[in-house]
């Protein structure tokens, strides 16, 4: 159905008239011209419906996988080599490089803060010569497939803002977030699965795990049809995917059409659109009985998929799991896949978590960027790979040669980005000496959230929603700018 004609089905006489001229204007403007009008304003009219295409132009990406590493790695033990650091072991961070930022209530009561240089080996891989760890084996060997920035920044430098700021664009929670702002500006590639799909992966240490909880992957004050799906790990992947026992599909389809006509009957009287979201939801949620069953069923993966993807890829709930459903995902249309991995706040004992952290993540993120290219999907998918903040050079708590703890950094950390319109082979970014403040082209969490939504085909500035009286936006109202050094 074409998106106009569908919004004027749905439109009540209260939202007619609340329209005023303009909603008069247009009935008058297609009565003379006829209904090539209401097609000529489909486009206007998905601002309110969001399911077409709002992109300003076209974009060199069409799907996304984010994956979150939740906890903040240690940029300083995985990509931001810093070999003077050797010289400087348990010697205090001098002041000057410090320069009175904040710290977090964590370390700020410490008598000295001691340098702890990365006790990890490094060395340089691909044509691009990035400096990569030895617990990164994997990722080493496709560094000219990735763009890496050194130089992320941000003002958050607690978890809970810092994880809401990377995923919504501001510290506070109740936003879209950015998967949700996907959702609404592209629509949906499929009929069958949701546009927005998220997976928590398992860890296997978790000796400190933060919480994650569906505020991440909310819609805000977008329509709540653009709400992450959370697909989970054991059992039925969805809650009550399954019919009950004695509830055929006939069964089900006559209850479903029942509440379709009573929310409709609710929607005409009130005019909420949250009632109309509501009957979209319950004809998706019958369409992935399906659906789903069929994309979490990786039973006929060859043998390839998983001297690929590793064993663990056939555990659900693993990292490697997870990233195998994405490739799959990615295949029959979804949009915007979201994957979170848990435990990289490595406050204490980086010796003995961080290993396990890297092992879990690190042949699956190889695997799913050579195995999208390989299916020649990547061209058309944004991977980016990153945590919230970044870890502090100085350690927390006690310091040997073997091991050490690292505190909340906000003032420079590393992500990657892969595919979709991103230039490979690329080292963005330069931060100093201490690896605590960036030297040479920053990149802030707004930039980063500009770029990506140039890569997908929006002006971020044009790209809003009006809510209680204002256009929001995913980037704000600061400065945010495209990253253009990055793109293909």
């Amino acid at each position: 159905m074409n998106p106009f004609h569908e919004w004027v089905r749905y439109e009540t006489r209260r939202q007619f008239f609340s329209r005023g001229a303009n909603a008069v204007g247009w009935a008058a403007l297609a009565t003379l011209l006829g209904r090539n009008v209401a097609d000529a304003l489909a486009d206007s009219a998905t601002q309110t419906t969001g399911k077409a295409n709002l992109a300003h132009f076209p974009g060199k990406a069409k799907h996304v996988i984010y994956l979150h590493m939740v906890g903040a790695p240690s940029q300083i033990d995985l990509f931001d080599y810093k070999p003077k650091m050797n010289d400087w072991y348990d010697k205090d961070l001098p002041d000057s490089v410090r320069q009175g930022q904040r710290l977090t209530t964590m370390t700020s009561g410490q008598a000295r803060f001691p340098i702890a240089p990365s006790k990890y080996k490094f060395a340089q891989h691909g044509q691009s010569g990035m400096w990569i760890s030895e617990l990164l084996p994997y990722t080493a060997k496709m560094v000219d497939d990735l763009c890496f920035i050194r130089s992320m920044q941000t003002e958050a430098i607690n978890h809970e803002p810092a994880i809401t700021y990377m995923q919504t664009g501001n510290q506070i929670t109740g936003r879209p977030c950015i998967g949700a702002w996907v959702s609404y500006g592209l629509g949906s590639l499929n009929d069958n699965l949701p546009t927005f799909v998220v997976l928590v992966a398992r860890s296997t240490n978790t000796e400190q795990v933060q919480a994650i909880s569906a505020r991440l992957w909310s819609s805000g004050f977008l329509p709540g049809e653009h709400a992450g799906v959370a697909l989970r790990s054991s059992g039925d992947p969805i809650l009550f995917i399954n019919n009950p026992d004695g509830v055929t599909p006939e069964v089900r389809r006559k209850t479903l059409d029942g509440l379709k006509a009573l929310n409709e009957m609710l929607y005409r009287r009130v005019g909420d659109p949250e009632t109309h979201t509501r009957i979209q939801q319950y004809e998706l949620a019958f369409r992935m009985q399906a659906s789903v069953p069929e994309l979490v069923d990786t039973s006929g993966e060859p043998p390839s998929t998983y001297t690929l993807y590793g064993d663990e890829a056939k555990n659900p709930g693993t990292f490697a799991h997870a990233v195998l459903l994405a490739r799959r995902m990615i295949e029959r249309g979804v949009r915007f896949i979201q994957i979170y991995h848990n435990n990289w706040d490595t406050h204490s004992n980086t010796a003995g978590r961080l290993p396990s952290q890297c092992k879990d993540v690190d042949q699956g993120c190889y695997a799913l960027i050579q195995d999208l290219k390989r299916r020649g999907l990547l061209n058309e998918t944004l991977v980016i790979w990153g945590g919230e903040f970044g870890r502090t050079i100085y350690s927390q708590g006690q310091l040997t040669r073997d091991n050490y703890g690292r505190d909340h950094h906000p003032r420079c950390f590393t992500i990657w980005m892969a595919g979709g319109g991103i230039r490979p082979g690329t080292i963005y970014g330069e931060t100093d000496d201490f690896s605590y403040n960036i030297i040479k082209d920053p990149v802030h969490v707004r930039d980063f959230h500009a770029t990506v939504l140039h890569l997908l085909g929006f002006e971020h500035e044009r790209f809003t929603f009006r809510y209680q009286g204002a256009d929001q936006r995913l980037t704000g109202v600061e400065p945010a700018k495209v990253i253009r050094g990055i793109l293909a």
